[in-house]
């Protein structure tokens, strides 16, 4: 009887050290991630404080406003209503277009090449398939700035770099249009459709392109989405490049933030309420783009892993 009571009272000993190790650990884990979701999060919340503001409080060298003392939404208006002597009297709206025009082609271009090539590297054999496969991965461990000399030679060649017109576009679009990633996640997830369907759809008299449109892309849509997410997202948050080959009138919203709404009747200062207010204009569709579609990108990369 002694002996029971005393591996009873070991066992419920152990069970109340795993449920308090397990409390622990819990605690430690959300403590951490709060951590660093406040480290994500501040940031955001100081834009949107500052772009709610007037330029009085934002240059207030006394107190910190942790929330808008003065609101003022009228910001968001004058946003667009702001216009800068280069580039023509140009407005943030003008900026925006650049942008749209932009990241639409751009998308649109590099996801329609990503899926012809990810599928003939995936389903169509011919010599030298893998070795062609091999060099695009290769060219993945070449940093992107090492690519900028070369490309920016090339659209210099063809007379684009600061082109008054639809060189600008061009210059941004067609260099960068082909991403060797996206290709290589759409090569793996058109991997995973068994051969089967294809000989199939041989039989049934279907052409590559036929079979490629209604089977392949409805079965691979969560990367197909994913890609276009990501791509999109690249083009509207694009900086450098824009910044070096596009003609001030034609660059886009994010290089243009950089040196806008400057009053030059106080002496050049920078009307930081106004860049807040702009920058969350500029950065909240693709929060709620990307919240939307969050689910097809976990998908769509955890399933192009599987098979090589």
């Amino acid at each position: 009887m002694q002996r029971t009571v005393k591996l009873e009272y070991k066992q419920n000993k152990k069970l109340v050290l795993q449920k308090t190790n397990k409390a622990i650990s819990k605690t430690i884990t959300y403590l951490f991630l709060t951590i660093m979701a406040l480290f994500v999060l501040i940031p955001f919340y100081w834009m949107f404080n500052v772009s709610f503001q007037s330029i009085n409080e934002v240059y207030d060298t006394v107190t910190i406003s942790y929330y808008p003392r003065e609101f003022s939404p009228q910001n968001y208006v004058n946003v667009f209503l702001y216009t800068t002597s280069t580039g023509g009297t140009a407005t943030f709206s003008r900026y925006l277009f650049n942008t749209l025009v932009v990241a639409v082609f751009s998308t649109l271009g590099g996801t329609i090449f990503s899926i012809i090539v990810g599928f003939v590297l995936a389903r169509l054999n011919f010599k030298g398939r893998e070795v062609i496969f091999a060099i695009l991965l290769a060219t993945m461990m070449i940093p992107g700035e090492m690519m900028v000399l070369s490309n920016y030679i090339t659209v210099s060649r063809l007379g684009w770099v600061r082109d008054e017109g639809v060189g600008s576009y061009l210059a941004m679009i067609i260099p960068f249009m082909v991403s060797i990633f996206h290709i290589y996640l759409l090569r793996q997830n058109f991997k995973q459709i068994p051969n089967e369907l294809y000989y199939a759809a041989k039989v049934d008299g279907s052409s590559d392109f036929n079979y490629l449109v209604r089977v392949m892309i409805p079965m691979a849509k969560s990367s197909i989405i994913t890609i276009t997410i990501l791509k999109l997202m690249g083009a509207w948050n694009a900086y450098i490049w824009p910044n070096l080959v596009a003609h001030q009138r034609y660059k886009l919203v994010t290089t243009w933030l950089r040196s806008s709404f400057v009053d030059e009747s106080a002496g050049g200062r920078v009307l930081i309420n106004y860049q807040m207010a702009a920058t969350v204009i500029v950065t909240v569709p693709l929060l709620i783009f990307f919240v939307l579609f969050r689910k097809y990108i976990m998908s769509g990369v955890s399933r192009s892993g599987v098979k090589g």
